[in-house]
């Protein structure tokens, strides 16, 4: 970590290591020894090598902070000549005259005087009839001392921006209670001591290491040196202990996004009327005494300088320029500024995205390699060559009356692609993708606990939440103590709850039930529409039915789904609301898990179809099996059934990704596009360059009303495309990764360009949706093992070739053993047998000049001719039962890595778990020493006065 310290010329270019770090600045060498107990150490020598160098570390440490400490307040991280730079002490404001108001009261984040920072915005409107409430609140917000201004908006008049701000004595009492860590000491790491002769080897190496390339995907920090975070110790904030914080300056040490957290904690606990649940501000957005609230953005995200050049104008321009443009789409996110910027709730969201698409790599990776396995297979599979070759094998027809006879080699190009996804590497791939699940969740559990220590989520824990006002309207009048806060507060009964819940449930089963009518209703167009295409004029359609019938029917049940969708989330919010769950948090999860059933069984429900029932029931030649006595169940391609499992996947997939990046970003732009036309129309292009920032944002669009839920919500859902039926679309991964790349960027482009800046708000992980993770990581297990015994071919080939083909009881599995496999997977059928109904109209004559007697079909059955014609063969059983054991085999031998790799991965890195205890007890020795300090301070001080006593401690 090198940090580069712009306006400051030491003539010197020297280096302080500190645990790895190197800072520019003078040079000290701090030879003490490592960290260990307290027995191995002789603190007389350590304690004179400090004295020794006391004076240096003194003016290191005076000369650091003065040109940039990490630990400095955040605005401080700043280009000097930025428009939001806040972080000049007084004297240098005062020396700056009005130039600085003036600037400060031109960019809109400030009151009229250029002093006062904007840390909030409440919008409403003076048609509103809320009036007597909104007065009275605003009253209150003055008794607890917040600052507050009126502006009208320059568009409507109707309109009023009331601007908040929050003085120093405010934020520090609220942030007491609100136990808002802050930096107390910067962490200092000493390297070792080392001799001469390695110190010189590591010379050696480092200039080595300015002749190799630097790693691309890194961002760049010598001309961007505001990436670097914070490197403090950091303790809850206490005003009794003020002089333990590194405080600089009081206007910025806390951050804009911790002061709008403040605030919006205040405005959560200000009455606007008299009552005992008339509280909040949420309340007043309800009934509409507010129109909008929001923290403001920190200026424009554009500049006409360069960032290289100029550095970054403001927060806001430097997550644009290292992070939102496109240009950065291969480089790593800076969390840290997106933590400090949107709060730890949003970073964690990206830190996960960012985490899955760097596990999707080598997912990907081998995904593709079993594709490219499967065409540098092509030529040599046997069971492809066999089906391209047999020109003189004639297939039944695949529906009534309308399909003609065909011969099986026309079916060879879907041979082939079928090849391409089912071959010897596809069981290897379902088993590291089961594996890879895993292995994602426990890496990801670590990956959380790192960044949970850095951004200090390891104590924290969430407030006691407040009651929804809905939960309190309906149950005000049944009230019991709260055994965590001691208070009355409104009780749901036990009974109510419980046949909320199943009236719930039943919504929840009759909605899944319309789901499995929609793709009832897919079944019956296939069925129809086969025949439709087997009599089309066209002969591309006539000659491909089957294929047409699946790329439509997939193109039909992706618009069922979507309008599904629509409906599903009024469903999930009615049932929500109904059971009436007590806190937010509550709502959320009930809320998250059933829209995700809704829409997990929305959009999988036809890929389970296909996969595990379409051409299984069908029955044979002469007896086919048939939906409400009329329409013919459809049967899988002469190639098979995955080639259609493929296809499902496919465009489901590209399509629902599509649509999702056009609804994120697309939706957001085409408004703030006609929002800012409407403007041009009625007051001109000039106008629009004087609106202050509060009005800018104001016009963007507000923050999803569920928060994060869409975010993760389409993750998810394509989580489970990637590992759910992977073994029938290895390429599943790599669609999936070049998905995430753009999304992270688009992701973060409708953060900081299109949407109003959300209220930084605190989480320690993503909640429900680990669980909800967990779950279809195993279920994958299970959807593989059938994927790859029911759908492919893999089982019949295997049993062909170690029990029927030419390698029989030789042990061997070769392609050579496959010779004579498709003859043997196909049964023979006689003409004359079929039903009036099923017989078509063609005789075949068209392939010998002769009607046909016999063709073919898919399946293990006696011949026509045999004592119980149409009969189950000997090798449907031997079939069947390598299916049954291949499934329990499967299962078990994966179920049984996954819980190993579980157990032998630790939640959290050792590293890690030592560098907690060591931080905590050098907190509690800094505490200790710094009180003790005080304590022989004030002693000194009595003993000037003439106020010591006897027998004072210490």
């Amino acid at each position: 970590m090198e940090a580069s310290f712009s306006g400051i010329s030491n003539g010197k270019n020297k280096v302080f290591h500190a645990g790895g770090v190197g800072l520019q600045g003078h040079q000290l060498d701090m030879q003490i020894l490592p960290d260990g107990p307290k027995s191995e150490v002789d603190f007389s020598e350590i304690l004179n090598a400090i004295q020794e160098m006391a004076k240096d570390v003194n003016i290191l440490f005076d000369e650091l902070e003065a040109v940039n400490s990490p630990c400095k307040d955040d605005d401080s991280l700043l280009h000097p000549g930025n428009l939001t730079s806040t972080s000049e002490d007084a004297s240098r404001l005062e020396a700056g005259g009005e130039t600085v108001r003036d600037r400060n009261k031109a960019n809109g984040l400030y009151f009229r005087d250029g002093k006062c920072r904007i840390d909030y915005i409440l919008v409403y409107r003076k048609s509103s009839p809320q009036t007597e409430k909104r007065e009275v609140f605003e009253r209150n917000i003055r008794a607890e001392g917040l600052q507050m201004e009126k502006e009208s908006s320059l568009v409507n008049s109707d309109v009023i921006f009331v601007k908040l701000h929050a003085p120093w004595e405010v934020l520090g009492r609220y942030a007491e209670q609100m136990n808002v860590r802050m930096p107390f000491r910067r962490k200092i790491y000493y390297l070792p001591r080392r001799y001469k002769f390695m110190s010189r080897i590591d010379k050696q190496i480092s200039r080595f290491r300015r002749w190799l390339p630097k790693k691309p995907m890194r961002l760049d920090k010598e001309t961007l040196p505001d990436l670097e975070e914070n490197d403090c110790y950091t303790a809850p904030f206490s005003q009794q202990r003020i002089h333990h914080f590194i405080i600089h300056n009081k206007d910025t040490f806390f951050n804009n996004a911790t002061r709008s957290r403040i605030v919006h904690h205040i405005l959560q606990r200000i009455k606007y009327e008299e009552g005992k649940n008339k509280i909040g501000l949420n309340r007043l957005l309800t009934n509409g005494s507010y129109e909008a609230a929001f923290p403001l953005h920190e200026g424009s995200y554009r500049s006409k300088n360069s960032i290289k050049t100029h550095g970054a104008v403001n927060h806001r321009h430097l997550l644009y320029e290292c992070w939102a443009s496109w240009g950065v789409w291969y480089k790593y996110q800076p969390l840290d500024l997106v933590r400090r910027y949107f709060g730890e709730k949003i970073g964690l969201y990206f830190a996960w995205l960012g985490w899955y698409t760097g596990m999707l790599f080598p997912a990907a990776f081998i995904g593709l390699f079993v594709f490219l396995y499967g065409v540098t297979t092509l030529d040599h599979c046997q069971v492809s060559k066999e089906v391209c070759q047999a020109t003189d094998i004639i297939m039944c027809p695949v529906c009534d009356k309308y399909c003609p006879f065909m011969r099986l080699s026309d079916s060879c190009v879907y041979a082939k692609v079928t090849h391409l996804f089912d071959n010897g590497a596809t069981v290897f791939f379902a088993v590291f993708m089961a594996v890879w699940a895993t292995v994602f969740l426990e890496f990801w559990k670590r990956r959380r606990a790192v960044i949970a220590y850095d951004w200090d989520l390891i104590d924290w824990e969430e407030e006691e939440e407040e009651i929804r006002p809905q939960f309190e309207a309906k149950y005000s009048k049944k009230e019991r103590m709260n055994p965590i806060s001691g208070k009355p507060e409104p009780y749901q009964a036990f009974t109510d709850k419980c046949s909320r819940l199943i009236v719930s449930a039943s919504g929840i089963f009759f909605m899944i039930c319309v789901v499995i009518a929609a793709v009832f209703g897919i079944v019956i167009y296939r069925v129809v529409t086969v025949s439709t295409f087997a009599a089309f004029k066209w002969a591309l359609i006539r000659n491909n039915s089957q294929v047409a019938t699946t790329g439509t029917a997939v193109c039909i049940n992706f618009c069922i789904i979507m309008l599904l969708n629509v409906l599903y989330e009024k469903v999930a919010l009615l049932l929500t609301n109904l059971e009436q769950p007590r806190t937010e948090s509550e709502w959320e999860n009930s809320f998250t898990l059933k829209m995700f059933l809704f829409q997990f069984v929305n959009l999988n429900s036809s890929t389970f179809y296909i996969a595990f029932f379409l051409g299984r029931f069908t029955g044979h030649p002469g007896a086919y099996l048939r939906l409400i006595n009329r329409w013919r169940l459809e049967e899988c391609h002469p190639s098979g059934c995955l080639i259609d499992l493929c296809m499902q996947m496919g465009i489901i997939m590209v399509l629902k990704q599509t649509w999702n990046n056009f609804m994120e970003l697309g939706y957001p732009l085409i408004q703030n596009w006609w929002t800012r036309r409407k403007v041009r129309q009625e007051h001109g292009t000039e106008r629009k360059i004087n609106f202050p920032q509060w009005e800018k944002d104001y016009n963007l669009q507000p923050m999803n009303a569920y928060g994060l839920f869409d975010e993760y919500l389409e993750m998810i859902l394509q989580f489970g495309f990637t590992t759910i039926f992977v073994a029938a679309f290895p390429l599943a991964p790599l669609l999936a990764l070049l998905n995430n790349i753009i999304e992270i960027r688009l992701d973060a482009y409708k953060f900081v360009t299109q949407w109003r800046r959300p209220l930084a708000s605190r989480a320690k992980d993503i909640g429900i949706w680990y669980g909800i993770l967990e779950g279809i990581g195993i279920l994958s297990v299970i959807t593989n093992a059938f994927v790859i015994a029911i759908t492919s071919d893999f089982i019949p080939r295997l049993v062909y070739a170690y029990k029927y083909g030419p390698c029989a009881g030789q042990g061997e599995a070769g392609q050579k053993c496959m010779v004579g496999y498709v003859n043997a997977s196909l049964s023979v059928f006689r003409i004359s047998d079929f039903e009036n109904r099923s017989e078509p109209e063609s005789d075949g004559s068209e392939f010998s000049g002769t009607p046909l007697k016999y063709c073919r079909y898919r399946d293990y059955r006696d011949p026509p001719h045999s004592l119980a014609p149409y009969g189950y063969t000997l090798q449907f059983w031997h079939v069947l039962a390598a299916r049954l054991a291949f499934i329990i085999v499967f299962e078990h031998l994966v179920f049984c890595i996954k819980h190993l790799i579980s157990y032998l991965i630790p939640d959290l890195p050792k590293d890690l778990r030592d560098r907690m205890r060591r931080e905590k007890y050098l907190i509690q020795e800094m505490m200790y020493e710094a009180e003790l300090e005080r304590l022989q301070k004030e002693r000194k001080e009595r003993k000037k006065n003439g106020k010591a006593h006897h027998n004072e401690w210490p």
